[in-house]
């Protein structure tokens, strides 16, 4: 068990940065994966080789047919599947290492520049105002940008990994051991029968790896449909949250709208009233014009008439 404590200590830190759905699958891998394997299935199969028995004394038949039946060892394939399918989540710790020491680097950096004049100092808080940080209050990594794509595929490649091995495991042994295995591949001289010790016992354990595998498996799934939703969720908020704003602008520009149309309005009013009062004294002008053409041609035909007169009496 002493052999799996470093590995412990590093999924451990990855496991303060995780979703919830992460936390409870990395809660499978140590207690039924790292700590079944390491306290009690290497006890179970300790003895595998040397309770491998053929009925037969041809010297490197056994052998031959130990590593035919058995390729590789189940509590070594079970290592390599536990460090595999755990090598993801190790990636995406160690880019949260270097995300972290890259922010301290350019706190640092600032730091300096304060030091150095007043000027750089309000530029470097300008830039913490538009840069967050990548932990939140509470010490917790924020999900998103390149993190977020890096524990997508973290979570991808150990749906992959564990798929694989899952299939591996059925295609090398199956998924239960039979007491009787046969082989005839020199040295043996013909077909040789060979036994193996606690089949039902190494049986249940492989069947239990098989179910925690797929409990894992399961966890990685409904993980990616949680981080899924909740982007949607978000996107959907977001969206919301704009439509809302765009619904509220016109509200708000209703009222100067309505001042420009009444404005507006009493603009056209008084210019009309001032045209109507225009047209109204050109045509008061007009008719003190005609009527004063009408009195200088009436005084021209009496002036005439007399003009007649006087002409008459003349004669007369």
């Amino acid at each position: 068990m002493g052999d799996w404590s470093s590995l412990g200590k590093l999924l451990e830190s990855a496991q303060e940065h995780s979703t919830v759905v992460g936390k409870v699958w990395l809660t499978v891998l140590f207690i039924f994966r790292i700590l079944v394997l390491g306290g009690v299935a290497e006890k179970v199969w300790g003895d595998e080789q040397s309770g491998f028995l053929c009925d037969t004394k041809q010297l490197g038949c056994q052998n031959v047919c130990y590593d035919k039946t058995f390729p590789i060892s189940h509590i070594r394939f079970w290592s390599m599947q536990i460090i595999f399918v755990s090598t993801p989540t190790l990636i995406y710790l160690g880019h949260i290492i270097y995300l972290v020491r890259l922010e301290e680097k350019e706190k640092l950096k600032e730091k300096d520049l304060a030091m150095q004049s007043e000027q750089q100092t309000q530029q470097s808080h300008v830039t913490k105002a538009k840069k967050a940080s990548i932990k939140d209050n509470q010490g917790h990594v924020r999900l998103k940008g390149a993190l977020l794509r890096t524990y997508v595929f973290n979570i991808i490649f150990k749906t992959l990994f564990e798929v694989f091995f899952i299939v591996a495991q059925y295609l090398l042994y199956g998924f239960e051991l039979r007491p009787m295995y046969t082989c005839n591949h020199l040295p043996c001289p013909n077909k040789v029968n060979c036994y193996i010790t606690r089949t039902t016992e190494k049986t249940i354990f492989i069947l239990f790896m098989l179910t925690v595998a797929c409990v894992s498996l399961l966890l990685n799934l409904v993980e990616i449909y949680h981080l899924g939703f909740k982007k949607c969720q978000q996107g959907l908020r977001c969206s919301r949250s704009h439509s809302v704003n765009e619904a509220s602008k016109p509200l708000t520009e209703d009222k100067p709208m309505e001042q420009t149309s009444a404005h507006s309005s009493k603009v056209v009013f008084e210019q009309n009233k001032n045209n109507m009062a225009m047209k109204k004294g050109q045509e008061e002008e007009d008719d003190a014009e005609e009527n004063k053409l009408n009195r200088h041609a009436l005084l021209e035909l009496q002036n005439q008439h007399r003009d007649g007169n006087r002409k008459d009496d003349l004669i007369i």
